[in-house]
Formats: C-alpha cells, sequence, structure tokens
C-alpha cells in the first residue's frame, strides 16, 4: 500500500456526512511532530512533541495500529532521531495522498457496485514504526505509510541489516499502485476465518488482489504477478507440493529470504481465483462466493480448489501431505540436557538444538511457550553451526524453576525449504549445585 498527507479532508463534495472513508490527517500530524523533533537534541522534548501533536490528535486508526503493533512515541523518537535520511527521503511520497484520496473513495464505490454486500469500513494513512506497511482491524484499514509509500528513492543507507529486506519492498513499490493495493486492503475486511493451510493463505491474498483488479478494470502491476505469468507452469507443479501444508514461509511475506521474487504466494491465490471467476457461469456469484469464502472451514476451501479447475489434474491430499511431511526436518535432540529433564544444572548458559538435516540459516525464530515470560529462559541467539545442523540459544536460569522454548515450524525451514516440525522444548532446573 501507499501514501501520505494533509488535513482532514472530505474528497467528493456531494458526499453526505459520515460518507467519508479515506483519512489521511495523521499524516500531516506527525510531520508537524517531526518538525518540531528537529529543533532539539533533548529527548524528552522530543516526546513531548511526538505525544502532544502526533498521538494525542490521532484518529482512531493510529490508535488501532498502536495497539496492533505496540508502537510508542518512545519508538518514535528513536526512528527520528537514527534515520533521518530515510525520512527526508520518503517525505514527497506520502505528500501524494491527498492527489490520490479521491480515486480511492470512487474505488470503494465501484467495489459496492461490484459486490452490493460490502460493508462499511475506513482507511487510515498513519506513519508507522517500520512494523506494517497494511493491516486490518476491527473493520478499520490501518496503513503505516512510511513504509507504503516509499519506493526505489528510498534512502536506506542508515538501516540496520535487520530491516534491509525493505530495501526490496521499496525496490517494487510504484505510487501508481496506490489505489489497487487500498482496494486490496478493503478486500481483507470483508473475509472471514483464519486459514490453516498455504492453499488458504494464498486464496486469501490472491482473492484481494484478483477483486482489486475487477474493482480498477486493468491488469494488476506487480512484480509477483509479472513473474508468476512467465513462470506459472513451474511455480503451480512447486505449489501443489506445498499446498496443504501449514508454513506459508516460502511463499508469502518472504521478502527477506526469497530466492526469486517475494509473495509468490499472492500470485498462485490470485491465478486460481481468476480461474473460478472464469469457469463460473454466473459472475456476480463467483465474485461473492471469492470474498465470502470461509478460511476456517477446510472442506469449503478445498471445494473452491476443485470448482476452480486451476489443476486438471486430480489433487490427491493425502499422498502431497504425507509426501511433503517426509521432507520435513525435525529436532533431534538437546544438549547438555534433554528435553523434559527435570534437574537441570542452573549454572548452565546455553542450550544446542540438534536438527535432522542443514538448516537455512537465514530462517530462525524462538518463542516463549504457554507460559509466556515467566517461564523464558533465552537471553540471546549464537546462531547456527557451520554445517547448519545446530542453533545455540544463550539461556539464564535460576533453580528449581519450570522453563519453555517454543520452536515454531513456521520459523526454521530445511536448506530446501520445507519447514521444521514444531516443537517445545520444557525443562526444569534443580537446586544450585555444590
Amino acid at each position: 500500500m501507499v501514501l501520505g498527507c494533509c488535513g482532514a479532508l472530505f474528497f467528493n463534495t456531494t458526499a453526505q456526512p459520515g460518507d467519508q472513508k479515506v483519512f489521511t490527517e495523521d499524516i500531516d500530524h506527525f510531520w508537524m511532530a517531526y518538525d518540531s523533533c528537529r529543533t532539539t537534541t533533548d529527548s524528552l522534548k522530543q516526546l513531548h512533541f511526538i505525544q502532544t501533536l502526533y498521538i494525542d490528535r490521532g484518529t482512531e486508526g493510529l490508535h488501532a495500529f498502536m495497539k496492533a503493533r505496540d508502537y510508542s512515541a518512545a519508538l518514535w523518537v528513536s526512528l527520528i532521531r537514527n534515520y533521518p535520511r530515510f525520512w527526508n527521503s520518503i517525505r514527497p511520497a506520502t505528500n501524494t495522498v491527498k492527489s490520490r484520496a479521491a480515486e480511492i473513495e470512487n474505488s470503494i464505490r465501484k467495489f459496492k457496485e461490484l459486490y452490493p454486500g460490502l460493508r462499511p469500513a475506513k482507511m487510515y494513512f498513519t506513519i508507522g514504526g517500520f512494523r506494517s506497511g497494511g493491516t486490518t482491524m476491527n473493520g478499520l484499514v490501518l496503513v503505516g505509510t512510511e513504509i507504503a509509500a516509499a519506493g526505489p528513492s528510498a534512502d536506506v543507507s542508515e538501516f540496520p541489516e535487520k530491516w534491509k529486506w525493505l530495501t526490496a519492498v521499496f525496490r517494487n513499490q510504484r505510487l501508481d499502485n496506490i489505489v489497487s493495493l487500498n482496494v486490496h486492503e478493503y478486500v481483507h475486511t470483508q473475509q472471514r476465518g483464519e486459514a490453516v493451510n498455504l492453499l488458504g493463505d494464498c486464496i486469501m491474498e490472491g482473492a484481494c488482489d484478483f477483486v482489486a483488479e475487477l474493482v480498477m478494470g486493468r491488469p494488476l502491476q506487480t512484480s509477483y504477478i509479472a513473474y508468476g505469468k512467465a513462470h506459472e507452469t513451474e511455480l503451480k507443479k512447486q505449489f501443489k507440493t506445498e499446498m496443504f501444508s501449514p508454513a506459508s514461509g516460502n511463499w508469502l511475506y518472504n521478502a527477506s529470504n526469497a530466492a526469486t521474487v517475494a509473495d509468490l504466494g499472492y500470485f498462485m491465490g490470485y491465478a486460481l481465483c481468476k480461474q473460478y471467476y472464469k469457469v463460473a457461469a454466473n459472475k456476480p456469484q463467483a465474485v461473492k462466493a471469492i470474498i465470502e469464502l470461509d478460511y476456517a472451514d477446510t472442506a469449503a476451501v478445498e471445494r473452491f480448489l476443485r470448482k476452480s479447475e486451476y489443476f486438471k489434474e486430480p489433487v490427491h491430499k493425502t499422498q502431497l501431505v504425507q509426501a511433503y511431511e517426509a521432507k520435513r526436518p525435525m529436532i533431534t535432540g538437546i544438549e547438555p540436557f534433554a528435553n523434559g529433564d527435570t534437574l537441570v544444572d542452573p549454572a548452565i548458559k546455553e542450550v544446542r538444538i540438534h536438527f535432522s538435516a542443514p538448516m537455512d540459516k537465514k530462517r530462525y525464530s524462538v518463542m516463549p511457550g504457554e507460559g509466556g515470560a515467566a517461564t523464558w529462559p533465552v537471553t540471546g541467539v549464537t546462531g547456527f553451526s557451520a554445517a547448519g545442523t545446530t542453533f545455540i540459544l544463550r539461556l539464564d536460569l535460576k533453580p528449581g524453576q519450570v522453563y519453555e522454548i517454543q520452536v515454531s515450524g513456521r520459523n526454521f525451514a530445511s536448506s530446501e525449504g520445507f519447514f521444521l516440525k514444531p516443537c517445545t522444548i520444557r525443562f526444569k532446573t534443580g537446586p544450585v549445585q555444590q
């Protein structure tokens, strides 16, 4: 998504009160706060400017985004102080929002004509803290314009290594796509259910792109659609082997580790929805079915797949699942204690997790278990061994405590791209050893 700037505007002069759907004033407020912050190096004054000029004046969309992504005045002050070249480089792009907001409002009206059951939603353009370019929450479309508006000219030279993935995102973004990208997010506010596998995840995203294309009346211009159309045969074959798996990291939200083009799962879902629409005799009913698909209902998702006729040959789910599961790596053991031990020496400072296959060293993340922070022993990550078959975490243990480390199947993958079978490491420390 993309856009930015200027006060509380009513873009359609014939609109009735309450008809406004697109709100941009948070961006104006941010730049006012930003300019004030740049007049001083006093962090307390900067916190005051962000709080009073941005947060306190914020829309319901800004406050929802803060809750969804844990944004705070302190975070914004830190980002303003550390990345001035980036902020200066994207400011002109954010100021294009006002000129495009009327188009977005008009696209929503077209969407209503295409899908009469459209539920109302509001779009809020805010400035976030580099944690999301766009999301939805309680019927609101929330846009992080600092990501959504940034294009190839964004200066990322100050960014730390962990944010270098944004370079690829910005390189492929164009302001011309802003209206369709916002229709995409609007479709998300109409969807229901949480997908349980890659197939559902991809249809959910691809449906938004396909509906946006119908609303816009022209083909979407994205890097993943262009690449997907040129390589559809091979992508289709690979997707079929993974589509019933629970992990989507090879296909979605993978800008930091994509082998070719990121987010090719969007294309797969788009192509599948387009084929569903193509073979449907009743086009309005097909649009309704695409938007209203219940992603929590796996049988409904699989019926949608069959009715699309995207795969001409039979799809044998059981065989595909078994073949995929056989290739997934697993945790074969940990050291210097075993999973489930109840007398672990509290003096131990690290745990080594061993895998059944070499792992992708760029993909890792561990999380607390059911006990949350109270049972979380990890203080840092040492990383993978040279062979990629061992992962080392630093620990801080206390005697007589129960600890949990959740090793998610979505956050670790083999070097061949197959996701880990998830595991929770649980153990209890014994008394201090004399």
